[in-house]
């Protein structure tokens, strides 16, 4: 397995990514002919999304045919569009007599102060995404949304450091498959919940790692709004319902803050996808309940792997250009 989110059966995963503007867009595609059930979670309060409210509980049961994570704030939006023409180029879609209406669902980060803020993901990127989507093992760190995510942003872009994309994946008993892929690109710090140690924050005079928490007093009046989030994806194999995949997208923001420090706070716009890839055929039988549980592992370990393989850019350094691996 390579132990990323395409271990989930039907599941795509493709990038798009401009080194020079420093900016991508990642697109996940379902390959199931009806899409993914798919909830998510809104839980930061400034975020930037397209066509969410369909995925509510009460929102009428249609599968999302893909995701799109991509950087270019507002702006970046609009590589859905490039998703959506692929996949009506390939048939794919809801049908409705006179069309095939592919759903696709997204997210986006705040990349613009890193490389060239007139870099924004578009819909020439977001084809470029969905139509690179394949399983297996793909790209981490700075590439795709990735590509121009920070984190540790309390004492300013100066003292940020290099976020990325990550993903991580377990294979329970019984054929159960349950994997998160996330953008971090967080005001707060990135912390292992394994050992309690900074990974990635902001850059102190003495080369140390500040806490986000214990700076913010001194800043607070400086704080700058809605240029961060970090994005999910929790991917299962498991066959659930709407409100299911609902409450599985809930649980996994326990794991982005158990990573990120702090969480969901006014100025980041933390937003996270649960997605059922199950047929009649290819779903296994699972409790919602522990695959919300270990939907949050995962999504922590997704975090902690995209600090680990990010790679520095743009005059902002990652943890492997601090010395540390």
């Amino acid at each position: 397995m390579p132990d990323n989110l395409c271990d989930v059966p039907g599941v795509l995963v493709g990038h798009a990514t401009d080194l020079s503007g420093v900016t991508g867009c990642t697109a996940v595609l379902f390959e199931p002919p009806g899409g993914a059930t798919v909830g998510v979670d809104v839980r930061g309060s400034s975020p930037g999304t397209r066509e969410t409210d369909r995925l509510a509980p009460t929102g009428t049961v249609r599968g999302t045919h893909a995701l799109i994570l991509t950087g270019g704030s507002a702006f970046g939006l609009a590589a859905a569009d490039g998703v959506v023409s692929f996949l009506e180029e390939q048939g794919v879609g809801l049908d409705v007599g006179v069309a095939r209406i592919p759903l696709v669902s997204g997210a986006v980060i705040f990349d613009l102060p890193i490389g060239s803020p007139e870099a924004r993901p578009g819909a020439t990127m977001g084809y470029e995404a969905a139509a690179s989507a394949k399983s297996g093992n793909f790209a981490q760190g700075t590439a795709g949304a990735g590509t121009g995510a920070s984190v540790g942003k309390v004492l300013g872009m100066e003292r940020a450091m290099k976020g990325g994309i990550g993903s991580a994946s377990v294979r329970l008993d019984g054929g159960l498959v349950i994997a998160a892929l996330a953008v971090a690109n967080a005001f707060g710090h990135v912390r292992n919940p394994r050992t309690g140690d900074v990974l990635a924050g902001p850059r102190l005079d003495d080369g140390s790692l500040g806490d986000t928490v214990e700076l913010l007093p001194e800043v607070m009046a400086n704080m700058r709004w809605g240029e961060n989030t970090t994005l999910g994806i929790v991917a299962t194999n498991a066959r659930l319902t709407k409100p299911q995949v609902t409450k599985i997208s809930q649980m996994a923001q326990d794991g982005l803050a158990r990573a990120v420090e702090p969480a969901h706070t006014s100025v980041d716009g933390d937003t996270i996808f649960a997605a059922s890839v199950a047929d009649t055929e290819t779903g296994v039988d699972a409790a919602p309940d522990i695959v919300g549980m270990w939907g949050a592992r995962m999504m922590q370990e997704a975090i902690v792997r995209a600090i680990h393989s990010a790679t520095g850019i743009a005059g902002i350094p990652s943890l492997s250009d601090l010395g540390n691996s």
